[in-house]
């Protein structure tokens, strides 16, 4: 796991993710996935003000997300709302707790992402 950074020093969306990841409650106010989705969407907006040029898989204007795209492929079937509340839906019904369920998801996405193309 990784150690706790200066904002600084995230890099990108995964560094922040990772920071989130190893204190939740300090981040993300009663560790909703509603609230961590905003806050993922105010870092989208830095991206485009900032020109920034970075992968982004949780937000795309007028359509689905990449994250949304593999989630609704990992579960078998589309969903018209968004990933916070699939994962929340998910969470509930499994009895796991929903960020830690994200967390667990963001790691296969990424592993998959990552994968050379066939």
């Amino acid at each position: 796991m990784t150690a706790p950074k200066h904002v600084k020093d995230f890099g990108n969306v995964y560094g922040f993710l990772d920071q989130v990841r190893l204190r939740p409650g300090m981040w993300v106010p009663n560790i909703s996935l509603a609230h961590l989705d905003s806050m993922l969407l105010g870092y989208r907006v830095a991206i485009e003000v900032h020109n920034a040029e970075e992968d982004f898989p949780f937000w795309t204007p007028g359509g689905d997300t990449p994250f949304d795209t593999w989630l609704n492929e990992r579960n078998g079937r589309g969903s018209a709302v968004r990933w916070p509340a699939q994962i929340e839906h998910e969470a509930e019904t499994t009895g796991t707790p929903a960020v830690e369920l994200f967390f667990s998801l963001l790691d296969q996405f990424r592993a998959e992402r990552q994968q050379p193309a066939r």
